[in-house]
């Protein structure tokens, strides 16, 4: 069964029993993502880690890290020594 379907079902037996039916699938995916982030965001700051940059900062150390191996490729085994 489809979300439409079960939606529609939802939508028919609310109609059956007087009662309101429920948000439409995919209403509240925004927010429902925007307090996932939050939530990890809190979550980082109790454990001591930075709560933004995080993703960026480990991107940037990786390719400082190829940068380098390529200026003197003799000075290290390959890109991910330094990671």
């Amino acid at each position: 069964m489809t979300v439409s379907q079960q939606y529609a079902l939802d939508v028919y037996r609310a109609a059956q029993r007087g009662e309101v039916p429920g948000p439409v699938p995919g209403t509240h995916d925004w927010a429902a993502l925007r307090e996932l982030r939050d939530h990890r965001r809190f979550e980082a700051v109790l454990a001591g880690r930075p709560a933004r940059g995080r993703v960026r900062a480990a991107l940037a150390r990786r390719r400082h890290a190829v940068r380098a191996w390529l200026r003197h490729p003799g000075t290290r085994r390959g890109p991910a020594a330094g990671c």
